[in-house]
């Protein structure tokens, strides 16, 4: 029978999308009511400041607020363009005949029957359509902000720094998200050759996420310096 060959996939890969699913509740929970101990908190504060500043001196800052939103705009363009490619590629795969030579041991390798195959190249291709879409998502909000954040500042204007921060946020937020649904792909790029691998690669990820999301404090309680680290 095909499951038990593949008793391994039933059981580790499940296993390390929980472990990093459990990291990111708790980690959405401490940005929820702690988020100063995060990375991400301290940098949506920092926007907060960035916009207000901003709006206040907006015929002196203009330049340097599309230039800024400039930058996030490409990043989140490379990203989506790397998705939609890697969606084309794998829909390609899934749609072609083909056939999967054997590895030495299923127990080892994992399953490789005709379910098991499409049941990879299926979630590879979800996972980068849904980072996809979250990207493409966050272009538009950051679009938007690149011209509100310009408008005159009025008494009667319904374009307040707040309004303008919260689009902001949407936009960061998707980019966010969309990252991190590109990274799970990776481990699950691993599975192709099996389930063990991706179990690895997401017990090894997930300190490198801890590292990147959370400040990182010394014995005295001191902030480290973190001026190098990327929002991701």
């Amino acid at each position: 029978m095909e499951w038990r060959k593949c008793y391994l996939d039933v059981i580790l890969v499940p296993l390390g999308f929980l472990m990093s699913t459990a990291y990111h509740l708790w980690l959405w929970h401490t940005v929820r009511t702690h988020p100063h101990r995060t990375i991400i908190g301290i940098n949506a504060s920092g926007r907060r400041n960035w916009v207000a500043a901003i709006m206040k001196e907006n015929d002196k800052k203009n330049i340097l607020a599309v230039q800024s939103l400039r930058n996030t705009i490409m990043g989140a363009t490379l990203m989506a363009t790397t998705s939609i490619l890697l969606c084309s590629g794998l829909a390609a795969i899934i749609s072609s005949t083909y056939s999967v030579k054997k590895p030495l041991e299923d127990t080892v390798y994992g399953g490789h029957g005709e379910f098991m195959v499409s049941l990879k190249y299926v979630s590879l291709l979800s996972i980068f359509l849904f980072s996809f879409f979250c990207h493409s998502l966050s272009i538009r909000f950051i679009n938007q902000v690149n011209i509100l954040i310009n408008t005159p500042q009025d008494p009667m204007s319904l374009v307040t720094p707040e309004y303008v921060n919260q689009i902001l946020e949407r936009g960061f937020t998707l980019n966010t998200v969309g990252n991190r649904l590109f990274y799970s792909a990776l481990p699950l790029l691993l599975w192709i050759f099996g389930p063990v691998l991706v179990f690895l690669c997401f017990l090894t990820m997930l300190p490198v996420l801890y590292n990147l999301d959370f400040v990182v404090t010394s014995g005295k309680g001191n902030m480290d310096a973190n001026e190098n680290r990327e929002f991701v």
